[in-house]
């Protein structure tokens, strides 16, 4: 995994769980791998994992069951959602309406384009 400078390590690999979880491929009540083999496959420190897990398990996205690992919630896509659409209404919206104010857009043309997005990359 690539990381961005922009943005803690941490926040980016729980970018990268959640979604897993919304791409379907984690399912909800199952072990996502342990902290060690998260480590490992990322390149990173078991400690910045744990640090990902923290954040997590505060926003109920996965649950520890002690000696056996950390598990996907049960309303974990709720969950993960209502989350990320909070932090992009918040950090990325804003500077997205201004760039289509500034280029005198409108969003009926970016429609086309999303449903092209989609169907390339989610089909």
């Amino acid at each position: 995994m690539e990381f961005k400078d922009s943005q803690a390590i941490y926040v980016q690999i729980a970018d990268y769980i959640c979604e897993q979880v919304l791409l379907n491929k984690w399912q909800p009540e199952e072990r996502i791998p342990s902290v060690r083999e998260l480590a490992v496959s990322l390149e990173v420190n078991p400690n910045t994992v744990m640090r990902t897990c923290e954040l997590l398990q505060q926003q109920e996205i996965i649950y520890n069951k002690r000696g056996i690992g950390y598990f996907i919630s049960a309303d974990a896509v709720k969950k993960i959602k209502q989350f990320k659409k909070g932090t992009f209404i918040a950090n990325e919206l804003p500077s997205f309406f201004r760039s289509i104010y500034l280029l005198d857009m409108d969003l009926d043309e970016l429609k086309p384009h999303f449903e092209k997005f989609k169907k390339t990359n989610f089909n």
